[in-house]
């Protein structure tokens, strides 16, 4: 692995370990590891911003990273970026990287499965009649009868859909364009035209799309109507694709029976949130998979001697297509 000292142009790299909603200091081991020595900044107190050359970010402060004047890198420490592009004060001559894990994919495959399952085959129901010692049966439907469709085909996407597949439920994929090799078992529909065909056929619907601007509000009142009455919602994509006020609308009338969610436009969702008094909502608290703190210390690192070598870094954002 390159460490951005290997060109001899900048030294030890200075970085930022920024969050205004998690505590961060569970990287600070792996960045050490991956570069002893590392002048490392985590907390309220910074030091000298004018020393800092990259920013890991979730949910960084607003304002913070104009206030960095030698900042030569921002990098997310998950696959979205929508946290720091939320920043109006955001330098957007900057490069912006996310990360790319193929080992989120095995944490994703048994997320969106567990989900799948505990939903279809009554699973809560068994917990509630566990606690209160009652034998009692929920209605067995199989696998081949109960059809998941993923919105968002990428890496994740595409992963889930294999292994859904894999244990029996017939699996529909949908994208923006095309994709090519699809997995055995899973049916693939593309682009607006194909849009409500694929939702007919949706008894579970999984998002993981990419937030854009498209794509921000997906999940509202007129979508959860294009799905069969009574489907499951799955949303492990971001927050914002989902409007939260037609949900539970959505859940009242019948035309959805459940919903699982594991990411929100605010995070922590706040106490006071309806979602959690509601039976009909599974709460998780954005943790369907994450990225290993090392993968995240070694990708920020690569990417920061990629710039300083003037290259362009790996997975760096297109900012006008949002991912």
């Amino acid at each position: 692995m390159a460490t951005p000292d290997d060109n001899g142009k900048g030294g030890t790299p200075c970085v930022a370990i920024l969050s205004a909603v998690l505590d961060m200091e569970y990287l600070a081991a792996a960045f050490r590891e991956a570069h002893p020595g590392i002048d490392l900044r985590l907390g309220e107190e910074l030091g000298a911003l004018d020393q800092i050359d990259a920013a890991v970010c979730w949910f960084p402060p607003h304002g913070l990273l104009a206030r960095m004047p030698k900042l030569r890198l921002v990098q997310s420490l998950a696959a979205g970026i929508e946290h720091i592009t939320a920043d109006a004060e955001l330098p957007r001559h900057l490069p912006l990287c996310r990360i790319v894990d193929t080992g989120m994919a095995a944490g994703m495959k048994a997320y969106v499965c567990w989900a799948v399952v505990q939903q279809h085959r009554g699973m809560r129901a068994y917990v509630a009649s566990s606690a209160a010692r009652r034998w009692e049966e929920q209605p067995i439907e199989s696998p081949r009868h109960h059809r998941v469709g993923i919105a968002g085909l990428g890496t994740l996407g595409m992963a889930c859909a294999e292994a859904l597949a894999a244990i029996g439920y017939p699996v529909r994929g949908w994208s923006r364009s095309a994709k090519e090799a699809l997995p055995a078992g899973v049916e693939g529909f593309h682009g607006t035209a194909q849009l409500d065909e694929f939702l007919s056929g949706c008894d579970t619907l999984v998002c993981l799309l990419p937030l854009t601007a498209e794509t921000h509000g997906f999940l509202d009142a007129a979508l959860f109507a294009k799905l069969p009455r009574g489907a499951h919602l799955i949303n492990v994509g971001r927050g914002d694709h989902l409007v939260e006020a037609d949900l539970q609308p959505a859940l009242d009338a019948g035309q959805l029976s459940a919903a699982t969610l594991d990411a929100f436009s605010q995070e922590p969702l706040p106490p006071e949130h309806p979602f959690w008094g509601d039976p009909r909502i599974l709460v998780t608290p954005h943790i369907a998979t994450r990225t290993d703190s090392l993968v995240i210390a070694r990708q920020t690192l690569d990417n920061l001697a990629s710039v300083r070598q003037g290259r362009r870094p790996a997975n760096q954002v297109d900012l006008a297509r949002g991912y």
